[in-house]
Order: C-alpha cells, then structure tokens, then sequence
C-alpha cells in the first residue's frame, strides 16, 4: 500500500460514521454490551489513525495544509470533497478523536437505546473531525449542519426533565445562526470573475472592505453562537444543565471548540482588512465573557449550570487571544481552545459521575460527602485546580500567554491594554472564588444525613479514574511543557497573525512584538493604535 498518498483524513471522518451504520446488524443480547465494546473499538481505532499519521505525515514546520486529499463532486460549480490539516486543524482533530473516544467509554452506564445512542456518538464523532478538515466552504457548511442532528437527538432522549425545550433551544440557536455561514460562503464563493468555495481561492481574493465587513459580521454571529458570547450563550447553559455526561464532554470539549476555530480560519484568515475592524470589539465582547459569566457562574445552585458558565467564561479568552495581532496571543488563544476542552471535558465527567451517585444537582442538597467519595473528591480538587488556572496546569499557560499576546500588542493604546487586562483579570480572579466555594459546598461542611442515608455514595470506579487520569495527563504535559502542543501549530498561527498584522498599515512593517514591549510602552509612544 502507497501510505504516502493513502486518504488518511477521509478515512478518519468516513470511519467512524460506516461503524456508526452497522450497529442494527450487530448482534446483542439487549442490554447493549455488545454495542459498547464495538462502539469503544471503533473509537480506538479511529484514534490510533489519527495518530499515526499525524506522527508519520505532520510537519512542524509547515505553516500550509498536509494531507491534502481532493476529488471533485460538483464540478460545475468547483465543489470539491477536498480535506487537509494544518496547525490551525491538527490539534482540534486530534482533541476531537481523544475526547470523543472518552465519551464513549464514560456511555457505559446508558441503557436506554443503546443501538441509537452509540449510533449518534459515532456519527459524531466522524462529523467533528470532517467540520476541521475540510477546505471547501459549502462543504463546510454541510458538516457544520449535519452535526447538529446528533447533539439535539442526544439532548432530546437522553436528558433530564427539560430535555425538549433545551434540544429545542439548541437546535434554534446553532442552525438558525448558521444560516448566516451559508449567505456568506455563496457570497465569497461568487465575489470576483471565478466561482469558488475552495478555502484558498477564497482567502486569496480582493474582497471589497464594505463586502468584507457584513460578511464577517454574519460569520460573528454564526461562530459567536457555538463560541458562546454572550448574549448568543443562552442556549448552552440550557443545553449543558440537561445532557448526560458524555454528551457534556462532547459539547464542552469539541463542539463549543467549533466556534473558536471558525473565527480564526475564516473571519481572521480570509478577512484579515475587516477583521482589524472588528479586532477592538472581540476583546471588549472577550472581556465581557469572563466577567459576566464569572459573576453568572458565582450565581448559580445547580452544579451543571455552575460549569457551564464557568466555560462561557474561559472561552473569553481565546476571543482576546484572536485580537490581539499577536503570536503570542493567537498561540494562547489556540491552547486555551486545547487545554479548555480537556479541562472542560473532566469537570463535565465528574458532573456526571456525582449526579449518579447524589441524584441532585443542588448544591444546597449536597455537602460533607467527601468523607463518602475521597477518590471522586480528589479528582473533583485536581480538575477544579487546573480550572482556575493553577501554575503547573494547562490553563495557566494559556491564559497568560493570551494575556501577554494583549498586554504587548502594539496595535493598540497603553490605556486600552491596561484597562484590558484589569478587567479581565477580575474574571481571573473570581473563578477559584466560585470553583473553592463549590469543592466546599459539596465536600465539606455537615453532612446532609438525609442524602447519605437514601443513596449508594460509592467511591469512583476503575473506569471513571481512568477517563480523568487519561485527561489530566495532557493537561497537567501542558502545564509544564507547553511546547509539545504549541509547536503543532506555531507556524500556522505565525502566518494567520502576519496577514492580520499586513492588513493594519501602522503594523504592516512591523514583527509581532516581544513580551517586553509591554514595559516599553508604559513609557515610550506606540504605533498609532487602532484602539484608543
């Protein structure tokens, strides 16, 4: 076999959905065994592909698209299955097939429905890695959509009691908003003398800066919506307070992941004119997630919507990352993207696990059950840990090299960069207030006898110390090695920021600046700033 030109990428997407199709034809006793370890094994396998050719195919060093794989489908129209990964994808790929792996082996409680559940999960899994890989923008488009199915099907059968109005609200929100992807990809696709949806073709056209700029506000909102920002975050709270576990790492480790992605590929790469713009209003709206759903979050009693907030408000984030005009903060941004997605994942997972043993999701209902659950307690401290960005963690890399990439932008006035960084920083500093108080209302304190007399408060099992263990491994790399992530994507990221920068005249001449150019600037004037 010619492994130099064997469609890796295609057969990861295509893998899984094709195992997804022959769970009816597989034989079961009923109570779905069976259908878990073949739904596992898929997953594994898939998994084992996707690394093998990243170890084999993938290089560091370049910035362009690798295992490109093209083949026409509607010619007339330059409509392509075309797929290939860069630093932009490659990581993202490699997240989706980890945590989607996970997920399926956190399933193993379901029983209800398995042939469909593990179906869903399947199809899933295969449609997330093609929404990172493909390079055509219809076909972007198409994914984008066909992935909604799966979630609101998983939200609707599988949740809690108000399963239908959060699987509806969903449903509204992302495919609703995406409707503004499809308007903007046939407009790009028919700007100029050529018809085309190809991503390179696209990113190499003369758009008009009157044309960028609607289209890249349609493209916000669509992105804005699966990111979240707030106010398009409803949905997800909503969502999150009514799924199942391994949907929760789903929806927190890969699909608000989505969002992020989009806002760099196609709002920063092909709009780069537009994007300096709007780079001044990502960092305000950026801001405003961290301390507006820090603050939500701090509110809230119900365990799932604590997290979920608390998500909302790490995404903030990547947004400033995106504007910074930095390679520093869009590196940040593109590692908070990876480390919140395994972080997000692991606290999602011990939602669920303690749900199965409490049956609340009150913590005014829980407390003192550490001395029941010491494992599930010290997995509970260790994630909430790297939550809140504690040094050694993933998270603390990433939010501080976003806020370095901001602090020494120079595209922007000293006042602005601090002003920035202060508020920000209060998000900082609310986040192990609310995640501390939590461990404590849930661990410490009296006990509620009530609660510990009614339910089985079992310790963690073998299989739910194993999916954190499998999590913090490359959370906890991260912390201390940030490079083993960071120079996937480096020299992607180096190019995206040098075409934002070439878009802003005051930038253009101009190399991305060191940390050090902070200090500078408190006494030094700037460049003109695009932000005062």
């Amino acid at each position: 076999m010619d492994l130099a030109n064997f469609p890796w990428l295609t057969t990861t997407i295509l893998f899984p959905i094709v195992g997804a199709l022959l769970i009816p034809f597989i034989p079961d006793k009923g109570d779905g065994k069976t259908i878990k370890w073949y739904a596992l094994t898929i997953g594994l396998i898939d998994f084992i592909i996707l690394v093998y050719a990243f170890y084999t195919r993938y290089d560091f060093a370049n910035p362009d698209l690798q295992l490109v794989e093209s083949y026409p489908w509607v010619p007339q129209i330059d409509l392509n299955w075309s797929v290939g990964a860069d630093g932009l994808s490659m990581p993202l790929i490699l997240l989706t097939g980890f945590i989607s792996t996970l997920a399926v082996l956190a399933s193993w409680p379901v029983t209800l429905k398995p042939r469909l559940f593990y179906f869903l999960i399947l199809s899933m899994y295969g449609g997330q890695i093609a929404v990172f890989a493909v390079q055509d923008m219809l076909l972007f488009f198409l994914t984008w959509e066909l992935e909604l199915i799966p979630v609101y099907l998983l939200l609707s059968i599988w949740g809690g009691k108000k399963r239908q109005y959060a699987a509806t609200k969903f449903i509204l929100y992302t495919a609703g908003s995406s409707l503004f992807i499809l308007v903007g990809a046939f407009a790009m696709a028919f700007y100029g003398d050529t018809i085309t949806f190809d991503f390179t073709a696209l990113a190499a056209k003369n758009y008009a800066i009157g044309f960028q700029l609607l289209v890249y506000a349609g493209f916000l909102v669509a992105y804005g919506v699966k990111l979240p920002i707030v106010p398009l975050h409803t949905w997800l709270p909503d969502a999150h307070g009514e799924a199942t576990a391994p949907v929760h790492m789903l929806l927190a480790g890969i699909l608000l992941k989505m969002g992020g992605y989009a806002l760099i590929r196609m709002n920063a790469g092909f709009l780069p004119e537009a994007h300096a713009q709007f780079a001044p209003v990502l960092v305000i709206l950026g801001i405003i997630n961290i301390i507006y759903a820090a603050l939500t979050s701090f509110a809230q009693r119900n365990l799932k919507r604590k997290i979920a907030y608390s998500s909302i408000s790490h995404m903030g984030f990547v947004l400033i990352g995106i504007g910074s005009f930095t390679d520093i903060g869009m590196s940040g941004a593109m590692l908070q993207m990876i480390s919140h997605g395994l972080i997000g994942a692991s606290l999602f997972f011990l939602v669920g696990a303690t749900y199965d043993r409490t049956h609340t999701l009150m913590l005014d209902e829980m407390g003192g059950v550490g001395k029941h659950m010491k494992k599930l307690f010290a997995m509970w401290v260790t994630c909430s840990m790297a939550s809140l960005a504690l040094p050694g963690m993933s998270g603390f890399v990433a939010e501080l090299m976003v806020f370095v990439g901001f602090a020494t932008s120079d595209a922007y006035s000293v006042t602005f960069r601090l002003v920035g960084v202060i508020l920000a920083a209060v998000g900082v500093v609310l986040t192990p207030i609310y995640l501390l108080s939590m461990l404590r209302e849930i661990f410490y304190g009296p006990e509620n006898k009530e609660l510990s007399e009614s339910q089985n408060l079992v310790d963690a099992e073998p299989r739910e110390i194993y999916i954190i263990a499998c999590l913090l491994v490359p959370i906890i790399g991260m912390g201390f090695y940030p490079k083993i992530v960071t120079q996937i994507y480096d020299a992607t990221a180096g190019k995206i920021t040098d075409r934002l920068r070439g878009a802003v005249p005051s930038l253009a001449d101009h190399p991305s600046p060191a940390p050090g150019s902070f200090f500078e600037g408190l006494e030094l004037a700037q460049a003109p700033a695009i932000a005062d």
